[in-house]
Parts: structure tokens; C-alpha cells; sequence
């Protein structure tokens, strides 16, 4: 189930935009201006809100990583940068030829920021130094959708004459959907998470248009390290144009919004549809899903912006799920029992509801309950004869999410180094797009490694980039906890 938590009224023009922190909710209007709201006191708006520099209206907003910086662009040409907690305007980011902007994006580790123009060009700033980095021709359309992949490395494009394009950093193409979409694409976005087989890359990118399609597409690197698109899912359950789309933080979900007045939620593995919602009275043209809550935002050009909480995986609201669960304790993660008190068949239980059906007779097999579920490591899993990796990366980012679960002081799996698992002191960026602790990954590389601790693959430079944005988030986290 999904239920209505709040409607916001408080543009003055069309919803074009929305997009969540870990703790805000920012929207963008035809009004010129955006507006951010706590999503930890009821979506009630910040002292500072609206912020109001642009001076046409605004097209996207984006937050960073970490959740200290938004960023909006607008037909004015300009890209603006400002503080999330202050509301002060940091940088203006102007289009060399001042062309109208429709998308813009930030990087995962806020290093780069992109915005994609209605001349057919993309422009790249260095977010340190706010320079120009390149303005480069994609298209001899609008760009409308862009954005960039998990690992940081490429960029997907979007424009009016319905192609997909994806992209290095340095604006080489690296592959070309031609008519992806019939009659243009609206929207783009890559699911958080991404897969490695047989030390191989492979993406997910969800794509909308104006034929009324949401389409999921695998985006992978071949033996020849050659990049690939093929299309996996075409989604038709909106009859009219697919204004928006966007993952949820787990990748399991995948949300659009369409002309037909109509929010659709997917179960993004299967392609199947969950639920529609049909609360808004006009074109929904913006959907955000929050990167730590089960909540959903939708805006729309009926001025309006809607905040929806999901329920259970099964689409139970949570009193539900909790009711259920301590009824045959078939769903012991929403009962909360101690995870060393879980039985084998609790475990097999949770497996399922992660999506990981797969494992369950390996599970059977080795007698695992929650104790020794709790005590999987890199090592131990490589023992149970998981033979993808994969999947076994994907177990152990449900584990180590379950423990945090149980307990709320535990810091968040992304500040922890992949290295050594414990919380980062100076988290540096390496060439695989990866956030390490400075000290193991320059101790990795001593030790004659050359390729990547994440992904086995060769690190094209031992260069390391500071995180800075991820060390400010620890620091806050720290200051919190």
C-alpha cells in the first residue's frame, strides 16, 4: 500500500522538478524558484526557502551525495550551486553560449557538475574550482535528460530526437541508442547499485519518452571492453507521455510520472507494475524517491507537490507489516527481533523478501540462522560456493543494511572502506570510482596491486582524489551520533 502523507501548495506556477536529500525535500517551479522543506519535521519549509536567483523558470534541481549542496539550472542559462543548509548561493554557473538548460546533474563524489543545454551541448564544471571543463555537442537536439552512472565515470544524454548516448567524461562516445524513444526522450536516470561478473561492469539505466514507454536498459562492458545498451524492460502501463522516472535507493523500485495525471511504481527486477496513483489533477512531471526512506514526491503542473510513504515489500502499510510479522514471525526483519535470535527460517524468509530467492538452498544447506548470518564476511561467503559475484556483493550489502537496521548508531555502509570496513578518517577517491580510506588504499597499491580492490578490474592511474564531500557527511554523522 501507498498512502498520502502531504500535499504542498506553495509554488505559484507548474511542479518541474523535485529531488530528496538524506534530510530535505527540494522543489522547482515555472515560478523561478525553489523551495526546500525538512523531511524530518512533517515537510514543514525551511527559514531560508524560497531561494529565488534564477530568473526564468526552473527545469531540475539535484542534491549532492552527501546532502550539503543543491543544484538547479533554468532557462536562463544559468547553473546555480547553493548551500543546503543555509540557503546561501555559492557559485553561478553560466552556459558559454547562455542557452536555456533543461537537467542538470552531479557526480556520486560531487567532483564534476553537468548540464545539458537547449543547443544540443552538455557543459562540464569543476566543482572545487567552479571552472568550465568542456562544453561539448551530443546531439543537434535539446538536451533534456542526463546523467551520471554510479561509479562516476560516464554520462548518459538524452534529447528531443528521442536518441540515448552514453558518455565518457571527456565527451567521447562510448555508445548510441538511436530512437530509444519515438519522438523524444524526457527523462534518464541509473539505478544506484551496479553488478560486476567475471570482473565485467554492468549497469541499469531507466529511460521515459514521449511514446508513452518507461524502458530499463543494461548497460555493460563486454569482453572487449567495449560498452553496450540492450534493453531489458518496456514499460506500458501510462497511456500517455512518461515525464519522469526514478530509482529507489535499493534499485528494487522504480517510479514515473506521465501526462496521464498517473504515478507508476515497478518492481524494477520484474517489470511488474505495483501500483498506480492518480491523485494529481494535472500532468505529473516530476517524481523523487528518498535515499533513506520508504517516501516517494511527486510534482505536477497542477502547482502541487505529494508526498507518499510505501508500505511493506508486499505493499502492507507498516502497522500492517508490523501486525503480520509478529503473526507467525514470517517477516522478522519488520518485528525487529535481535538478529541472533533469528531461526533458519527466519533467515530463508528474509532472503526472500530481499530478493535473494537464489540463495535460499545454499542457506538451507550450511544450517545458517541469524548469528552466523550476522557474522558473514568477504571470506565466509566465498566459502558457500556463491559462485557470482555479483550476488555475492549484493548479500553482503543486505547484511551489513540489516545490521545498521538493528542498530540505529551503526554508521551507513558507504562511510565505511571497503578495505578494512571500518569508518574513514580521509576518504579518497580511486580511478575505479570508488571512495577508500587514504592509508589501505595506498597500502593496496604498494603492495603491487594494480587493479581495483572493488572490482579486480586494472586502475587506469594510482591518483587519488580527496572526497571531500563524503568526509564533510562522516563528519556530520559523527557530530550526530
Amino acid at each position: 500500500m501507498v498512502s498520502l502523507l502531504h500535499t504542498l501548495r506553495d509554488h505559484t506556477d507548474e511542479v518541474r522538478c523535485c529531488s530528496f536529500s538524506p534530510s530535505l525535500l527540494a522543489t522547482g517551479s515555472g515560478d523561478k524558484s525553489l523551495r526546500v522543506y525538512s523531511a524530518s519535521t512533517g515537510f514543514t519549509e525551511l527559514p531560508f526557502s524560497p531561494l529565488t536567483a534564477h530568473g526564468y523558470g526552473v527545469h531540475c534541481c539535484c542534491f549532492s551525495s552527501c546532502g550539503g549542496y543543491l543544484l538547479s539550472c533554468s532557462t536562463d542559462g544559468l547553473a546555480l550551486l547553493w548551500s543546503a543548509d543555509t540557503g546561501e548561493l555559492l557559485a553561478t554557473l553560466e552556459h558559454p553560449s547562455r542557452s536555456p538548460l533543461r537537467v542538470c546533474a552531479l557526480s556520486p563524489d560531487s567532483s564534476r557538475m553537468l548540464a545539458g543545454a537547449c543547443d544540443g551541448t552538455v557543459a562540464q564544471w569543476d566543482f572545487r574550482s567552479r571552472k568550465l571543463l568542456s562544453c561539448s555537442a551530443v546531439s543537434e537536439a535539446s538536451v533534456v535528460a542526463c546523467c551520471f552512472s554510479p561509479c562516476g565515470q560516464m554520462f548518459v544524454s538524452g534529447c528531443t530526437n528521442g536518441d540515448l548516448k552514453l558518455w565518457d567524461l571527456q565527451a567521447s562516445l562510448l555508445n548510441s541508442q538511436k530512437d530509444a524513444h519515438d519522438l523524444g526522450v524526457t527523462c534518464c536516470t541509473f539505478a544506484p547499485q551496479f553488478t560486476i561478473e567475471e570482473c565485467a561492469l554492468e549497469f541499469r539505466l531507466a529511460s521515459c519518452g514521449q511514446d508513452s514507454r518507461l524502458k530499463i536498459w543494461i548497460v555493460a562492458q563486454d569482453e572487449r571492453d567495449a560498452w553496450t545498451m540492450k534493453l531489458l524492460h518496456s514499460l506500458a502501463a501510462q497511456s500517455a507521455p512518461v515525464l519522469s522516472c526514478a530509482f529507489s535507493p535499493d534499485g528494487e523500485l522504480l517510479v514515473s510520472g506521465s501526462v496521464d495525471k498517473s504515478v507508476t511504481i515497478y518492481n524494477a527486477n520484474l517489470g511488474t507494475l505495483l501500483h498506480t496513483l492518480k491523485q494529481h489533477d494535472r500532468y505529473v512531471t516530476a517524481v523523487a524517491v528518498s535515499p533513506h526512506q520508504a517516501v516517494i514526491a511527486t510534482g505536477s503542473m497542477d502547482r502541487s507537490v505529494n508526498v507518499w510513504r510505501m508500505g511493506g515489500e508486499l505493499g502492507e502499510t507498516e502497522a500492517e507489516a508490523q501486525q503480520a510479522s509478529c503473526q507467525g514471525r514470517k517477516l522478522p526483519v519488520h518485528c525487529r527481533l535481535l538478529l541472533a535470535d533469528w531461526t533458519e527460517e527466519d533467515v530463508q524468509n528474509w532472503l526472500c523478501e530481499e530478493g535473494l530467492e537464489k540463495l535460499v538452498d545454499v542457506f538451507k544447506a550450511n544450517n545458517i540462522d541469524g548469528e552466523e548470518l550476522s557474522r558473514l564476511s568477504k571470506e565466509t561467503v566465498t566459502e558457500l560456493g556463491i559462485e557470482s559475484v555479483g550476488l555475492r556483493g549484493r548479500l553482503l550489502r543486505r547484511v551489513n543494511a540489516l545490521k545498521a537496521e538493528q542498530n540505529g548508531s551503526e554508521a551507513p555502509d558507504h562511510f565505511l572502506c571497503p578495505i578494512t570496513r571500518e569508518l574513514m578518517k580521509d576518504p579518497v577517491i580511486a580511478a575505479d570510482g570508488f571512495s577508500y580510506e587514504r592509508e589501505s588504499i595506498e597500502s593496496w597499491i604498494r603492495g603491487k596491486h594494480k587493479t581495483s580492490p572493488m572490482t579486480n578490474l586494472p586502475l587506469r592511474t594510482t591518483l587519488l582524489t580527496p572526497n571531500r564531500s563524503l568526509k564533510m557527511a562522516i563528519t556530520h554523522w559523527k557530530s550526530d551520533h
